[in-house]
């Protein structure tokens, strides 16, 4: 009888220690996918968003250009003109390779940190079509005229491109991307930090 006593308190106990180790266990374990879970869908998320972003602008230009020379080359002689109007064409293009975006998620201390942007990155493509010309016999167009007049018509195009203005229309493309990154984040309870510098705190 005694026996019986003395293991009976000791098998329950041993019981209660399992059980409560079971039930411990069972809590980190769903705290441990949880933290797991979150982790795959942010990363999932920014691995989906690795792709270029690209901000398109079109535009178009008529230029008409005159030019001025001597019969002959003698001053004596009346002087001949001769007209071209030419088309340009431009498409200006900004983009960011979101590959090169630093994005770390700190899963214990529920944080999504902002480490590097992508710089943006502007080309500029002019084309120019030929619409008439008007020459004489005398005194033709020659292909150094044609050169000299499609290089200016390109080099004006670059110039009359807004790129700032171009630049601040891909950031917000740029943004709006990063948007869906930080709604997913707040949604699972992380905190945001941006160490670029770049971006609007009220963004997010």
């Amino acid at each position: 009888m005694n026996y019986r006593n003395k293991i009976l308190p000791f098998i329950l106990g041993a019981a209660a220690m399992l059980l409560l180790f079971l039930l411990w266990n069972k809590i980190t374990k769903k705290a441990d996918d949880k933290v797991q879970n979150d982790y795959y869908i942010i990363t999932n998320q920014i691995r989906k968003m690795n792709k270029m972003v690209v901000m398109e602008q079109d535009f178009s230009s008529m230029q008409k250009t005159k030019m001025t020379s001597q019969l002959l080359g003698s001053p004596l002689l009346p002087s001949l003109e001769k007209e071209i109007i030419t088309f340009t064409k431009t498409n200006a293009q900004v983009s960011y390779d979101l590959n090169k975006m630093t994005i770390e998620v700190d899963s214990i201390n529920k944080k999504l940190i902002i480490k590097e942007l992508p710089t943006p990155e502007v080309k500029i493509i002019p084309s120019v079509e030929i619409q008439s010309m008007d020459d004489s016999f005398f005194d033709r167009f020659n292909e150094n005229d044609l050169k000299k007049i499609t290089q200016y018509a390109k080099d004006n195009a670059v110039k009359t491109v807004n790129q700032d203005r171009l630049k601040a229309e891909g950031k917000k493309q740029l943004l709006e991307n990063l948007d869906h990154i930080f709604v997913l984040a707040k949604a699972l309870n992380y905190k945001i930090e941006d160490n670029t510098g770049k971006l609007d705190p009220s963004s997010f």
